[in-house]
């Protein structure tokens, strides 16, 4: 993707700085992005490792949830599922940390 990881630019040296308005379009791409993956792909999926690295942008500086090494597919008769912890430590779901069904 022509502008790299989110991580990027919030983290490191970025030669194109984001503004408010920019990050409030990437945050609400990938919203949309994850709605997608949960609610209206034919299986569910849960991606078990969004984190910034993982979000790529565009040349628009749109957002795409990329890596998806660890996804979940789960069918949609299923109102929730218990799995094994997946996933970047600091970016776990607090259900696989407490023990309870993610949802």
């Amino acid at each position: 993707m022509p502008n790299g990881s989110l991580a990027s630019h919030l983290f490191e040296h970025s030669l194109i700085p984001l503004d408010w308005h920019t990050r409030y379009n990437i945050a609400v791409g990938i919203a949309k992005g994850l709605t997608y993956l949960h609610k209206r792909c034919r299986d569910c999926i849960i991606h078990c490792d969004v984190k910034l690295e993982n979000i790529l942008l565009d040349s628009e500086f749109r957002p795409k949830v990329a890596d998806f090494g660890l996804l979940k597919l789960v069918g949609r008769d299923f109102s929730h599922v218990i799995t094994t912890m997946m996933g970047t430590r600091g970016y776990l779901v607090p259900e696989w940390l407490s023990g309870q069904a993610i949802t």
